[in-house]
């Protein structure tokens, strides 16, 4: 029995000194950012039965085996995979997991996890960790087309590198026209906006857009455009010359007595959302022949087959941005339109559904790539390799590889990172008790050792 206490108490000191080293380990790790702390869990030793149990019978009760236990040992060690608070930085390159999942890197051709967005660029524009894993996900084409359906890779955010320009083919106008009431005595109202249009090289092309009135027609407004043509003349996109077309020939937009876009508009085709397009008699060919102002355009629209020609488009009715008319002042205006001259990426910044977009120096923004997050059946099965990162286990299941927000995946929140979870005050008082339990056991032997010493003196 003397023997047997040793042992115990042996096991009781291991294991103990085990819970010691845990609990170092997440105090030492209480500012690393994305760590989880970890927990010890005891189990009893196989006990050894020195008399077995007997039933009851018609003159006698039942026995309970008696056993003496053989001591502890470490069943399991856990993760709390709770998340730690979120900390501001600003930095761009920084992201936190906001609800489950891991980024996936490339650590020396093996795939790995991990919690720490604290991220950098490399010498090569590469998105890394502190240790100089690569982060993967999925890198945007040159029009800023992300799939995310592919096989994930480096991501790398090329700055200082520029986009050509682009050939404007699409328009946005969005506002408020003033009410009007049709009136054939007064002067009909007149609305004008300008917004610069691009050509191929990225020169800009002034494209003026005139609302007006129309006399004895209540709540209708005449639409017209022109750009500078040739000798300082003006090119009316509508009749395709430097002749102003008829007043029959323009597009009428007429509104409702709620204020929104009526269908029976003329020159307006309403799409299957419910916006509206008006597409002038322009076409590549005018603007770079006709018009001869020295203006450059392909004959399609880049990347297609598609004629190249311009569109102004409408937003649907009573949606955000659409075009109005209201008893109030005028805030119609040509909002946008896809070209843009050439430009260097200046900036970026990270979305919740991980998209890397980038802001260049003449105004365009662009998505660039995309990171990846993975999930997994069970989180706590991942292998610790240590430096933030895990690998995947038998345990853990196969990573769920895809879109941040999707499924059981949370969002990322750029300039953000995600603080250990270590409870400073729970780990102190874990403390004591581990040393407390191993002072403990070593009583035990202290004590053992002297009724040893006993029992040789007898």
């Amino acid at each position: 029995m003397t023997q047997q206490s040793i042992l115990s108490a042996v096991s009781g000191i291991q294991a103990n000194q085990t819970y010691l080293d845990s609990i170092a380990n997440n105090i030492a790790n209480v500012n690393t950012n994305g760590y989880k702390s970890e927990s010890v869990q005891f189990q009893d030793l196989l006990a050894q039965q020195l008399t077995g149990a007997s039933a009851p019978t018609a003159t006698a009760g039942g026995v309970d085996p008696i056993a003496i236990g053989s001591g502890v040992q470490i069943g399991t060690t856990q993760l709390n995979l709770n998340e730690g608070s979120l900390e501001t930085t600003g930095q761009p390159t920084d992201v936190a997991i906001n609800g489950s999942g891991y980024l996936v890197v490339n650590n020396n051709g093996q795939q790995l996890y991990t919690r720490d967005g604290a991220l950098t660029q490399d010498a090569n524009g590469n998105l890394v960790t502190a240790s100089g894993a690569l982060v993967q996900g999925w890198m945007a084409n040159g029009s800023g087309t992300v799939n995310n359906s592919s096989p994930i890779g480096n991501l790398k955010i090329p700055t200082g590198e520029s986009i050509g320009a682009t050939p404007s083919t699409t328009f946005t106008i969005g506002g408020n026209l003033p009410a009007w009431s049709g009136s054939t005595t007064a002067t009909p109202p007149s609305v004008t906006t300008t917004l610069n249009a691009y050509d191929a090289l990225g020169n800009a092309i002034p494209v003026t857009m005139t609302f007006t009135g129309v006399a004895g027609s209540a709540n209708t407004w005449q639409v017209d455009a022109t750009i500078p043509g040739p000798s300082g003349q003006t090119f009316d996109l509508f009749s395709g010359s430097t002749t102003p077309p008829s007043a029959s020939s323009l597009p009428q937009i007429k509104f409702t007595s709620s204020g929104q876009i009526d269908p029976t508009s003329t020159g307006l085709t309403q799409n299957p959302d419910g916006s509206y397009s008006i597409k002038p008699a322009i076409t590549a060919a005018t603007l770079q022949g006709d018009a001869g102002a020295g203006y450059s355009f392909p004959s399609t629209v880049p990347g297609t087959a598609t004629p190249l020609s311009w569109t102004f488009n409408l937003p649907a009715a009573n949606s955000a941005g659409a075009v109005t008319q209201y008893a109030s002042s005028s805030s119609l205006q040509l909002q946008g339109t896809n070209g843009h001259t050439s430009g260097t990426l200046s900036g970026f910044s990270i979305a919740k559904d991980g998209t890397i977009t980038g802001s260049f120096s003449n105004g365009t923004t662009l998505a660039l790539g995309q990171i990846a997050l993975a999930d997994f059946a069970n989180p706590g099965g991942l292998a610790d390799q240590g430096g933030g990162l895990y690998a995947s286990s038998p345990n853990s299941g196969q990573p769920l590889i895809g879109v941040p927000g999707t499924g059981a995946r949370g969002q990322l929140l750029g300039g953000e990172l995600e603080q250990s979870n270590v409870d400073l005050g729970t780990e102190l008082t874990n403390l004591i008790n581990a040393q407390e339990a191993y002072t403990a056991n070593t009583k035990v032997l202290t004590a053992t050792n002297a009724v040893i010493q006993a029992l040789e003196a007898v």
